[in-house]
This record gives C-alpha cells, structure tokens and sequence, in this order.
C-alpha cells in the first residue's frame, strides 16, 4: 500500500501521488497554482533530507523551498571551464561522492529554468559518483516544473536549451504526474482565460477578458505592479515610498556565515540589503507564518501600520492584523548544512516587483503591464500569480506579448498522450531502510512543541538541543521562548547564556541599550557576536528582569 494519505487532495493530486510512490523517475509538472509544491510536500512528508534531498534550479527557488542549489549538490558549479572540466572537478570532490551515494531520490525544483547541457553534467557526476552505467547512476529523479512558465537561462536566447529537448530527457524515462486542477482560483472565468493564453492563444474571449480589465491605473490603486524588469519594479518602489509622509525607516539585512558564500547567499535572499520603510507602505510576506492556521504566507499583502525596532504591525489585505519580528533565511551548502544567512523582517515593498520574482507567490491583487513582453510565458506567468479575475486589473496589453513557446506546447501534447496510456509500476522501495522510519516524527500543533519547549528548558537543554528535539529551527525555538518568557510561562533559562562567549560583556551593553533593540549591541561588537546569540542573551535578561519584578512584589 503507499504510505502517503491522500484525503485532501484533489483527484488529479490522488493520481499524481500514486505515480510518485511508484518506481521510475517522475516528471511532476501542471498549471500554476495546481499544488505542485504541496503535493511534493505530501510526498516527502517523513522522509529523511539526506535520502530524498530537494535541490532547486536557483539559489532564490532553494532559499525558499529551504533546500539547496541543484549546481551545489551535483558540485558542477557554473560549468567553469567546460563540462569536461566540470565533471572531472566534481568527481574529484569526496563530499559529492559521499552525497550523491547517500542520496536514493533527489527532487529538482523549477526545472524549466535548467538547461540541457546543466543536466548532463549532473547526470554524467551521478553516474560516476554511484559506479552504475544507469541513467543517473540509478538514483531516481523527481522532476518538478512548468515549461510553460519561465524558461532556461541560456546564453544564445534564440536557441533555448530546454531540457526536454536533451537525448538525457528521453533516456531518463520521467513517468509524467500531471496535475490540471488549479487551486490558486476558483474563478472558472479566469480558469479558461488562463488556459488559452498558456497556449498563446488570443481570441475573441480573451480579447473581451484582457480589454474589461485594462484601464489607466492610478497610484491609489491598491495591488502589486508586475514589471519585465528590476529596474522598473525599484523605481516605482521608490517612487511610492517618497510620496508617502514621514521619515524612512532603514533596516540593514545582518548576514552572517561564511565569506566564501557571501555573493551568493546574498543574491539568494527575497529580502533586500537595505530594507526602506514608512507607516502606509504596502508590502509583501516573504514568509509563511508557522503555525497550524496561518494567517499569511509568502505572497500576502498588506499595509504597516507601525514601525519599531524589532517589531512590525502590518495590517493585511485580507483584513487581519499581524505582527512580524526579525527573521532569518538560510542559504544550505550542497550538503544541506547552513552556511550563510540573513536577518531582517520577512517583507519586501510590493507596489511593483519583477516577474520573475512573483514566480511561486500568490497575490490578491495584480497590476500588471502586458505591453511589449519579449519571452514567451511571461503573460502566463505574470496573470497567474492572481488568486481571481476580479483583482486583476491591466495596464496595457498588446497581442504580440502572448505568445507560446510552439516545442513546449508539442511537448506537453505529448505528454498529456503518454499519461493516457500510464501502467502503473511496482511500488518504490528506498534500496536502505531509510532513516526517516526511525527517526523524524509528524510535528505535534504548536501548542504541544511550545509546552515541549517549555519542558526541555526546565531540563536545562540548550537551543540547538530543543530545536533538534522538536523538529524546529533554532530561530523558531528563539521566538517560542520569548513566548513563553511573555505569558509568565518560562522556567528559568539562565543556563542558555553559559554557551554565549564574552556573556558579561553583552550583558553590560544591553544594561546601557535597554532591550529593545539588538542592532546596537550587534554593532558594538562589530558583528563579532552572531544575532541569534544575541537574541538568546536578550531572551536571559529579559527573564531575569521579569522574575526581580514578581520578587519585589
């Protein structure tokens, strides 16, 4: 029997699930918004990161899906120096040996965005790392991606080098999980809309649907401006952020890590070096709230109603009143180990952003302008991104922007027959007993891991010890300690300053900054002392403060 659940999903997932429990490699691919990343995650729910790791096309997509650069993990890099000298490098490198042996399904995000010749690369590494003449050295591949979106990154753009195309496509056998329901939106209007211009088709309907929308947008036009390029998406940022009143209030992104990954981490992150906000300043969630009913995920829009040090009071679009502290993105080396990352508050300004950014975010309303597109898919993609036809309103447009990529929708022609004739496969047994059957539990609610939490203090453990307990990240364990320390719940925590070297002194600097603010004592250390060090420090004093204050009473 599968060992996944299928309750929840739809009928397209339920099927889609079945070829992935199934052995082969599988090309999971569908519309955007029909829960490709949900449906993976279903999949690999329980399953050890070392056995089933999830490498993206980008180090943006990785620091999002919270894995690692399909380039890190294959150790092939840019191709410096050829593909020749690329490979003979990697399989020089016992870490991606050790990795790639490990590994028994490696999931590759966003794979539209990765060229043919890329793959080869990989594949040709797996293949030595493992000593199988097999198609990627028997290691079984779990392809995720949309060809009809954002294409591959190739240097000749007349002549793409989609993957598809490659002889390595056809020899790897992806079994296709298609997926065709759209859980983005429940506009059936909109659905159909969406359906014609993915195949780049401009007729009457979708003439009537683009024109009722298109209208001269105002700047008091609430919604996300959609734009072809960077820098139409930060002029017009700024622009919105001067014509509000009141100061700017900047907050600097505190990256921390290794020098070695500094450029690339910070190209990565979704958050800006220099974060410039106002009260009245719209803005996007670049995060999803933990918690088992989020109010907001990556995407979410809203409006800050208030600005602190260490706290942001953001009322969403959606009516809720949220706060948001500081948080941190990790960027993962190929091993999956953490070795840069950054701190700010999980927002960017979102008047306008770029289209390439909005891949993979809902948004509730959309501006966009589809005047003069040049790629093929970026219409699709920019409509996309909106949960309805209703919050879609519509610069410009012009027929030449829609267009279709006429090899992708062959392709999925193609690949709509072969799922016609699917024969299911015997079921998908780990060549090892994976670790995940021992070892990662279901997370308990938030209530459980915070009372968790609670215990594992009185205990005496440490962050890195609770958070390895709890399946948690240690900045996660941070904020439910500082939960606790705020409803009185705390035991004492005094044995988390015994880790943090030159305690006395940090003590001494927060007693003349107060506690509100980490960023002083972050720079009068000079950044020697790392940020979630010093959040645990503040977290200690802050609970000491409290217990003199019910002693004095």
């Amino acid at each position: 029997m599968p060992s996944a659940v299928v309750t929840g999903l739809t009928s397209c997932q339920k099927k889609a699930l079945t070829v992935l429990e199934r052995e082969g490699n599988v090309f999971l691919t569908g519309a955007a918004g029909t829960g490709k990343s949900y449906l993976l995650d279903r999949y690999l729910s329980g399953k050890p990161s070392d056995a089933f790791p999830v490498v993206a096309s980008t180090g943006a997509a990785a620091v999002i899906v919270g894995g690692r650069t399909f380039h890190s993990f294959f150790g092939i890099g840019i191709l410096e120096g050829g593909i020749d000298a690329t490979i003979a490098r990697a399989t020089r490198n016992r870490k991606v040996i050790q990795r790639l042996q490990r590994a028994c399904c490696v999931i590759i995000d966003e794979i539209s965005m990765l060229p043919g010749i890329t793959l080869e690369a990989a594949e040709t590494v797996a293949r030595r790392a493992r000593g199988n003449g097999a198609p990627w050295g028997g290691l079984r591949i779990i392809a995720v991606g949309d060809f009809a979106q954002l294409p591959p990154v190739t240097a000749n753009q007349q002549n793409k080098d989609w993957a598809f195309r490659h002889p390595l496509w056809e020899e790897s056998d992806f079994q296709p999980a298609l997926l065709s329901t759209v859980m983005r939106t429940q506009d059936i209007d909109f659905l159909h809309i969406l359906n014609f211009i993915r195949e780049g088709i401009v007729n009457d309907r979708v003439r009537a649907f683009l024109d009722e929308r298109t209208d001269f947008s105002d700047d008091d036009a609430e919604g996300t401006r959609l734009y072809p390029r960077r820098m139409q998406a930060d002029q017009y940022n700024h622009l919105r952020l001067e014509a509000l009143p009141g100061t700017v209030r900047t907050f600097q992104t505190l990256y921390e890590g290794s020098p070695q990954y500094a450029d690339s981490a910070k190209r990565a992150m979704p958050i800006p070096d220099r974060l410039h906000l106002k009260e009245g300043a719209l803005i996007m969630m670049r995060k999803n709230e933990q918690g088992e009913a989020p109010r907001f995920v990556n995407g979410s829009l809203g409006i800050v109603r208030h600005i602190g040090e260490e706290l942001l009071k953001i009322k969403l679009l959606s009516g809720e009143t949220v706060e948001a502290g500081p948080e941190k993105f990790s960027y993962l080396d190929g091993d999956g180990n953490e070795v840069a990352s950054a701190w700010n508050f999980p927002v960017t300004l979102a008047w306008a952003t770029t289209i390439h950014k909005a891949q993979g975010v809902s948004l509730d309303r959309l501006i966009v302008d589809l005047h003069a597109l040049w790629e093929p898919g970026q219409a699709y993609v920019a409509l996309s991104r909106v949960r309805s036809g209703d919050g879609l309103r519509i610069e410009r447009w012009s027929p030449g922007s829609i267009r279709a990529e006429p090899l992708v929708t062959a392709f999925y022609n193609a690949l709509a027959e072969t799922a016609r004739k699917y024969v299911p496969r015997p079921l998908f047994v780990p060549p090892v007993p994976p670790p995940a059957k021992q070892g990662k539990p279901k997370r308990p609610p938030a209530s459980k891991r915070l009372e968790r939490t609670r215990a594992l203090l009185a205990e005496g453990k440490d962050i890195d010890s609770i958070a390895s307990a709890c399946s948690l990240t240690p900045a996660t364990v941070i904020k439910y300690v500082e939960k606790l320390i705020k409803s009185g719940q705390a035991p004492s925590i005094r044995h988390l300053a015994d880790s943090i070297a030159h305690a006395d002194h940090i003590r001494g600097l927060f007693s003349e900054e107060g506690l509100e603010r980490l960023r002083p004592v972050y720079d009068a250390l000079n950044g020697s002392v790392s940020f979630e060090d010093l959040s645990i420090m503040r977290l200690v004093m802050m609970a000491e403060a409290q217990q003199d204050e019910v002693l004095s009473f």
